[in-house]
């Protein structure tokens, strides 16, 4: 597994902190508008549900993160210059509405979200920066629940999202990934330079929220 080692975590945390007050980030670029893929729903609830029993695919709609904070999320597509469109709102994730949903049997589903604001300072997602190999992250929808396990993370940096990434794509085996921004931070070059890429799988299937 491919985790940053404590002191490298402690010293992106660390980056973090120092410059709480810039504007944020710009969460990757799944892919430009033109060449957005559709949203995950061209089967029909009925084809779905065979293929994952009684389960009918959700949006999520929010996720508890290792360290127990809850964070509501929406549905967000791209910007007209081909960013993902996080949520402003440090207390939001937004999920790629393009990728796989809670209870697809296949590929990524990507959340995103800041990880500080110049008004709002930090954001729940900058504890993602300190997360280990075996953590749990809750997922849920309106009807639905699962659980995922950290297996990676890993930086990248900005502007490695691009189209036909295994880390958005709705292709592939059922996967977490959460995404937001890592030092260093260099206003001259944009903002933050890195991005911090957490991968989970899940944990058991889907089930029903009481």
């Amino acid at each position: 597994m491919d985790f940053l080692g404590p002191l490298k975590a402690l010293a992106a945390l660390a980056t973090v902190l120092v410059v709480a007050s810039a504007t944020g980030c710009a969460v990757g670029d799944p892919a430009p508008p033109a060449a957005a893929p559709p949203p995950a729903t061209s089967a029909t609830p009925s084809a779905v549900a065979q293929r994952v029993g009684s389960v009918v695919p959700e949006p999520p709609r929010g996720i508890q993160l290792p360290n127990g904070h809850r964070v509501g999320i929406r549905p967000v597509g791209t910007t007209r210059h081909g960013l993902l469109d996080v949520p402003e709102d440090i207390e939001l994730a937004g999920w790629w509405s393009g990728g796989s949903r809670l209870g697809d049997p296949f590929g990524s589903t990507l959340v995103a979200a800041h990880v500080d604001s110049r008004t709002q300072g930090l954001g729940p997602f900058a504890s993602l920066l300190g997360v280990h190999a075996g953590d749990r992250v809750h997922l849920w929808s309106d009807g639905l629940r699962q659980i995922f396990e950290v297996t990676s993370l890993r930086l990248r940096p900005q502007g490695t999202l691009g189209p036909g990434s295994y880390l958005h794509s709705p292709d592939g085996r059922r996967r977490l990934t959460l995404v937001t921004c890592a030092g260093p931070y260099d206003a001259a070059r944009g903002g933050y330079q890195n991005l911090a890429v957490i991968m989970a799988t899940p944990l058991g299937n889907p089930r029903r929220r009481p």
